[in-house]
């Protein structure tokens, strides 16, 4: 994936930014790259992104990212956040109503 592609779509935070939060900041945990433009505290299609990111610096795992390219990045998440829809619409008509 390209460099200035967007990684956390919500707050628009691209790979290249992530990548040099990692290296600079040095975090010790996947979750503190959030401090990062607030990546990953959005819809959360992201963090899993975020934690091959923070493993790809520290020469865990080979960057799976770098297999997608924006278009299905992009593709992938819409999915991800219509499901979560159809998932929360399902549990509000399942939910028993408070008697009144």
């Amino acid at each position: 994936m390209d460099l200035d592609a967007e990684i956390c779509v919500c707050f628009h935070v691209t790979r290249r930014k992530l990548l040099s939060f990692v290296r600079t900041e040095r975090p010790s945990v996947p979750s503190q790259l959030s401090q990062c433009g607030g990546a990953g505290t959005g819809c959360g299609w992201c963090v899993p992104f975020l934690q091959h990111i923070f493993d790809e610096v520290r020469g865990v795992t080979p960057g799976e990212i770098d297999r997608l390219s924006p278009h299905e990045y992009r593709r992938q998440r819409e999915e991800y956040i219509q499901s979560d829809k159809v998932r929360r619409q399902a549990e509000t008509q399942h939910r028993p109503r408070d008697k009144q």
